[in-house]
C-alpha cells in the first residue's frame, strides 16, 4: 500500500472499466438511478407489451366492427345480384318473344323496364348502405352496371341473341361481387369471414346464372345449345362455391345453403334441366313454329324461376345475417379482451409500482446509511494516510470506526464483511509500514557500506597516484579513480532512496559552475559535455552535495540516451529578476530521441509530486532521485523537448540557496573548491582542449537554438532510465 496516492493526481481507470463505453458510463450512475432503471426498464417493457396487446385487441375489435358492417351491407349487394339476374331473365324472355313473332312483347317489355328500375334503385341502396366506406372496386362495379343502358336499349328494340346478352349480365354480377374484395380483406381474414361471404355470394350468383341458362335453353331459340352449355358451366361453378363455403361454414350453414336445391321451384327447374340433358343437340328449333311451341312450353314453367329467385335470396340473406352475427361476436370478444387486459394491466401496474417503492426504500435506505458511514471512514483514513510522506512515516495506525449494520439482509452482511476487510487492511498497513522501514534500513546500510568502501578505495588510489610517474599507468589509475567516484555517487543515491540524509560541511560556499564541473566528474561520458557558463553565483555549503548529485543524474541521463557522437550542452546562467527574483538556472540539453508528449508530462509530474520508490518503475530511478532532491530544497526542475530532437532539463535554483558576493570575494572563493570538487578534479585526466569542450565565458543566445538532431541510426538506446 502506497501512501503517496493521497496527493497524487487521479490515475487512469483500471482496464476492466474500459472494455465498453456503456459499462463505464453506467458505473458512474448513482445507485438510486441504477435501481430505478432496474425496476423501470422491465416495467416499461411490460407496459409496452401490454399496450401492444391492448392496441391489438382494440384493433381487432375495430376490424371486427368494420367487418360486421361490410357483411351486413353485402346483403344489399346480394339483392343487387338477384335483381340483375331477374333483369337478365326478362331480357332473354323479351328477345325470344321478338324471335317468336312478337307475341306478348308489350307485357314483357313493361316487366323488363320495371326490372331495370328495380336494379337502379338497388344500386342506390348499395351506395347508401356503404356510404363513405364504399370500396373503390365496388364503386367501379356499380358504374359498370349502370353502363348496361346501351344493351338495354338494344334488347328493347329488337331481337338480340342470348350469346350477346348473357356475358354482359354475368360479368356485371361477377364484378359487383368481386368489387367488394372479400377474399382480400385483412379485416375479415382472421375469422375467414371474407372467404365465407365471398363463396356465398358467388354461389348465389352462379345458381342464378344456372337458372337463367336453363330457361333460355328451353325456349328453343337459335342460341339454345349455347345457353345449355352456359347452364352446365354455371351449375358446376355453383357446386364449387358450395364446397368452398362448406370449408369455412358450420354444418348447419352448409345444410341451409344446400336448401337452394330442395325448393318446389327448383324441382321444376331441375326437371327442365334433366330434359335438356337428354338430347342437347336437338334443343334449337328449326322453324318459327317450333320456336313458338318451345316458347309456350318454357312460359308454362317460367313462374318457377321468380319463385326460385325469391327462395334463393331468402336463404342467402339469412346466411349473410348469420355471418354478420359471427363478425359482431368477434368484435364483442375482441372488445371484451381489450377491456380485460386494460383492467388487469392497470391493476398490475399499480400493485407493481407500490411493491417497487417499498422494495426500493428497503434497499436504498441501508445503502445510503452504509455509504455515509463509509464516507466518514474514508475521510478519517485519508487524513491518517496523508501524514505518511516519502520522508516521514507515522508509526501509529489509523483510527477507523466500524460501520453500522442497519439491515439483516445482504447489505447488513456487506457492512460486517467491510468491517472485517477494514480491520485486515489496517493490519496490512502496519505490516507494510514496518516492511518498508526495514527495507529502507537495509538500503541505507548497503549504501553506507558501499560509500565507506569507496572512500577507502579512493584513498588507496590517491596513495598509488602520488608515488607513480608512469603516464600510461597514471591514465589507468585515473580511470579507476573515476569509476570509484561514480560508484560513490550510486551509493549516495541509494542512501537517498532509503531516506537517509547526511550533510557534511567540510568547505565553504562554492561557485555554481564548479558544482556542475564536480557533477561532470561523476559521469562516464563527461568528454561529450559542452559547458557554457556566464555566472559567478555562489552556492550555500549545505546544498553542494545534493545539488551535485542532482546535476550528475541529469547529465548521466543526457549522455546515456543520446547518440555517441552528439554533444550534451550545459548552460549555467543567472536568472533574470522578472523570472525568479535573482536565482540561477542550469540547463542540460541532449539531442537524442526524446520523449513523447504523454511521457514527458508524466515525468514532469513525477518530479513535482510526492512519490515512493516502491510504486515507481525502476527505469525512472534517476529522475526519482532528482525529484526527491528538488522537493527537499525547493528547486524547480522541468523537462521539455529540445528543438530538433532530444530532451532539455532546466534546473531553477532559488535565490535562498545562493550567496550574493562581491567580485573580490567571488574571485577568492572561486579558487577554492569543496572536497568533492577537489576529489574529482584531482582524479580526472586533463583532457586536451577540443572544440565544444571548453567552458565558454558567455552564455549562448537562446534564440539561436541547439544543434541539429542526430540521425535515427545513431540513436543510443531507449529513452530515460
Amino acid at each position: 500500500m502506497s501512501t503517496n496516492e493521497v496527493d497524487a493526481p487521479p490515475r487512469s481507470a483500471p482496464p476492466q472499466l474500459r472494455r465498453g463505453r456503456l459499462r463505464h458510463f453506467a458505473d458512474r450512475w448513482p445507485f438510486r438511478r441504477k435501481l430505478n432503471l432496474l425496476v423501470g426498464i422491465p416495467l416499461a417493457v411490460v407496459a409496452a407489451l401490454l399496450a401492444y396487446l391492448i392496441a391489438d385487441q382494440v384493433g381487432q375489435a375495430r376490424d371486427a366492427a368494420s367487418a360486421a358492417d361490410l357483411v351486413r351491407n353485402s346483403e344489399q349487394v346480394a339483392g343487387l345480384v338477384n335483381d340483375l339476374e331477374s333483369e337478365h331473365q326478362l331480357a332473354i324472355l323479351l328477345s325470344v318473344r321478338y324471335e317468336a313473332g312478337g307475341m306478348g312483347v308489350e307485357s314483357t317489355l313493361a316487366g323488363y323496364r320495371k326490372a331495370q328500375d328495380k336494379v337502379d334503385a338497388q344500386i342506390a341502396k348499395v351506395r347508401a348502405a356503404f356510404g363513405d366506406g364504399l370500396p373503390d372496386g365496388e364503386a367501379q362495379a356499380l358504374k359498370e352496371v349502370e353502363g348496361l343502358t346501351s344493351l338495354r336499349g338494344t334488347v328493347e328494340q329488337s331481337y338480340l341473341p342470348a350469346s350477346n346478352i348473357d356475358p354482359a349480365y354475368n360479368n356485371a354480377a361477377r364484378t359487383v361481387i368481386g368489387g367488394l374484395g372479400l377474399d382480400r380483406n385483412s379485416e375479415l381474414a382472421t375469422t375467414f369471414t371474407g372467404n365465407l361471404l365471398d363463396s356465398l355470394l358467388r354461389a348465389d350468383a352462379a345458381h342464378g346464372s344456372f337458372e337463367t341458362g336453363v330457361f333460355s335453353a328451353t325456349t328453343g331459340d337459335t342460341n339454345a345449345q349455347i345457353e345449355f352449355t352456359t347452364a352446365v358451366g354455371a351449375y358446376e361453378l355453383y357446386n364449387n362455391q358450395v364446397e368452398r363455403f362448406s370449408r369455412f361454414a358450420t354444418a348447419e350453414q352448409a345444410d341451409e345453403l344446400a336448401g337452394i336445391e330442395h325448393t318446389d321451384a327448383q324441382r321444376d327447374i331441375a326437371e327442365a334441366y334433366a330434359e335438356l340433358q337428354v338430347a342437347p343437340s336437338t334443343l334449337q328449333a328449326g322453324s318459327p313454329a317450333e320456336i313458338r311451341t318451345a316458347f309456350r312450353d318454357a312460359l308454362g314453367d317460367y313462374p318457377a324461376y321468380p319463385r326460385q329467385a325469391e327462395a334463393r335470396l331468402r336463404i342467402t340473406s339469412s346466411l349473410i345475417g348469420q355471418i354478420a352475427d359471427r363478425a359482431d361476436a368477434a368484435r364483442s370478444d375482441a372488445a371484451w379482451r381489450a377491456g380485460l387486459l386494460l383492467t388487469i394491466g392497470l391493476l398490475g401496474f399499480v400493485l407493481w409500482i407500490a411493491f417497487s417503492i417499498v422494495v426500493r426504500r428497503s434497499v436504498v435506505r441501508p445503502v445510503l446509511a452504509l455509504t455515509g458511514a463509509a464516507q466518514e471512514v474514508a475521510e478519517v483514513a485519508g487524513r491518517e494516510l496523508a501524514r505518511v510522506a516519502d520522508d516521514d512515516e507515522d508509526d501509529s495506525p489509523p483510527k477507523l470506526r466500524e460501520m453500522p449494520a442497519t439491515a439483516d439482509d445482504e447489505i447488513g452482511e456487506l457492512a460486517e464483511v467491510f468491517n472485517r476487510v477494514q480491520t485486515t487492511a489496517i493490519a496490512l498497513l502496519e505490516r507494510q509500514v514496518l516492511s518498508r522501514r526495514n527495507v529502507a534500513e537495509m538500503f541505507g546500510n548497503v549504501g553506507r557500506r558501499v560509500s565507506n568502501l569507496t572512500a577507502r578505495q579512493l584513498s588507496l588510489i590517491d596513495a598509488v597516484e602520488r608515488g607513480e610517474t608512469d603516464p600510461a599507468l597514471l591514465e589507468r589509475l585515473y580511470s579507476i579513480d573515476h569509476i570509484a567516484v561514480r560508484l560513490r555517487r550510486n551509493a549516495d543515491s541509494l542512501m537517498l532512496l532509503a531516506g537517509i540524509r547526511e550533510t557534511v560541511l567540510d568547505s565553504g560556499p562554492t561557485a555554481l559552475t564548479n558544482v556542475v564541473r564536480a557533477a561532470l566528474g561523476q559521469i562516464e561520458g563527461f568528454r561529450r559535455v559542452q559547458l557554457h557558463a556566464r555566472t559567478e553565483v555562489m552556492v550555500e555549503p549545505d546544498i553542494i552535495g545534493d545539488l551535485t548529485l542532482m546535476v550528475a543524474e541529469l547529465l548521466e541521463n543526457a549522455v546515456s540516451f543520446s547518440p555517441a557522437g552528439s554533444p550534451v550542452e550545459v548552460y549555467v546562467r543567472d536568472t533574470s529578476a522578472a523570472e525568479a527574483a535573482g536565482g540561477a538556472t542550469i540547463v542540460v540539453a541532449d539531442h537524442g530521441l526524446g520523449m513523447g508528449a504523454e511521457r514527458l508530462a508524466e515525468e514532469n509530474a513525477r518530479l513535482v509530486r510526492r512519490e515512493r520508490l516502491d510504486v515507481v518503475p525502476t527505469k525512472v530511478l534517476g529522475l526519482f532521485v532528482v525529484g526527491t532532491l528538488a522537493r527537499r530544497w525547493g528547486i524547480g526542475v522541468a523537462l521539455s523537448r529540445t528543438p530538433g530532437g532530444g530532451v532539455t532539463a532546466e534546473v531553477s535554483v532559488p535565490p535562498s540557496l545562493l550567496l550574493a558576493m562581491s567580485p573580490v570575494t567571488a574571485a577568492t572563493a572561486g579558487t577554492r573548491a569543496p572536497a568533492a570538487v577537489e576529489r574529482t578534479a584531482g582524479s580526472l585526466p586533463a583532457p586536451e582542449p577540443a572544440a565544444g569542450r571548453t567552458a565558454v565565458a558567455e552564455a549562448p543566445d537562446p534564440s539561436r537554438g541547439l544543434a541539429e538532431p542526430p540521425s535515427p541510426g545513431t540513436a543510443a538506446g531507449p529513452r530515460r532510465a
